[in-house]
């Protein structure tokens, strides 16, 4: 069985994710942490969320980045 490699460099999926036009319009982002692990490394896909100012959840398997740095709050 053949092991999934990285398809592209952890810099070309961090740009691509990024450069979104969700991340552009303040929406949210989605990744699973499997794949943040696989193809941009967990402490790296972080730091590049912190630096920006933005907001990272965690959600089961998931991560969820909400792209603006205004305060949030959970409803229910």
């Amino acid at each position: 069985m053949q092991a999934l490699s990285r398809q592209n460099s952890p810099e070309f999926w961090i740009s691509q994710i990024f450069s979104a036009k969700a991340v552009q319009k303040g929406a949210v982002i989605r990744r699973s942490m499997a794949w943040i692990d696989r193809e941009v490394g967990r402490d790296r896909f972080i730091g590049e969320v912190r630096r920006r100012g933005f907001r990272l959840v965690q959600t089961a398997d998931q991560f969820i980045v909400i792209c603006h740095s205004g305060s949030i709050s959970i409803v229910f």
